[in-house]
């Protein structure tokens, strides 16, 4: 099997895995049983059970910037571009809710991980902004950017303490406090 391959079924095993157990009490044993191979094969690939881990984390990092940008690049305005990437944003939290959860409370071992995904979603956010206001200084870009995120995952938090509020929800309640602001930049001084 292409090494690829075998990373990819490694992960998807110990996403599941730490997801049913939570990080402290999975054991390198038990995800190398769920993925049929033998635990120094894990060891080969990722060095460590915080090595897989951070692997899950990465793996989750790419998935989340392709469905964002997809959701941005498929709409014509800048109102659908920041709802539509929002939405993309909590729906993609939903299919990885046990994984989410778990890089989310790991914090001890993810935090420079969820830290690269902020700048991730933040440079990634401040670029369609820059298209939508040219001429705004970077740093003004980032500010907006920063609050943006920072709004998103404090959402996605609350949502994961409440089933309740769903990602439409989630969406709108951003929608209603950012775009006031942003519907407004283009008729600002910069």
């Amino acid at each position: 099997m292409p090494r690829a391959e075998r990373e990819r079924q490694i992960v998807d095993a110990a996403v599941a895995v730490f997801g049913e157990r939570g990080y402290a009490a999975t054991s390198m044993d038990t995800v190398a049983e769920r993925v049929g191979v033998t635990k120094p094969v894990l060891y080969t690939h990722f060095g460590s059970k915080e090595g897989l881990l951070l692997a899950a984390i990465a793996r989750a990092r790419a998935e989340l910037l392709e469905v964002v940008a997809t959701a941005a690049a498929a709409t014509t305005d800048p109102e659908s571009m920041l709802r539509d990437g929002t939405l993309a944003f909590f729906t993609y939290l939903d299919r990885r809710a046990p994984a989410w959860q778990l890089f989310c409370s790991e914090a001890r071992v993810t935090d420079a991980a969820l830290e690269e995904i902020r700048t991730q979603q933040t440079d990634f956010i401040a670029a369609l902004l820059a298209a939508q206001v040219p001429g705004t200084a970077p740093e003004r870009l980032t500010g907006w950017a920063q609050v943006i995120v920072g709004a998103c995952e404090r959402l996605a938090v609350w949502r994961g303490q409440d089933d309740a509020v769903t990602a439409e929800q989630a969406t709108e309640y951003l929608m209603e406090v950012a775009w006031t602001g942003l519907a407004g930049l283009g008729r600002r001084d910069r």
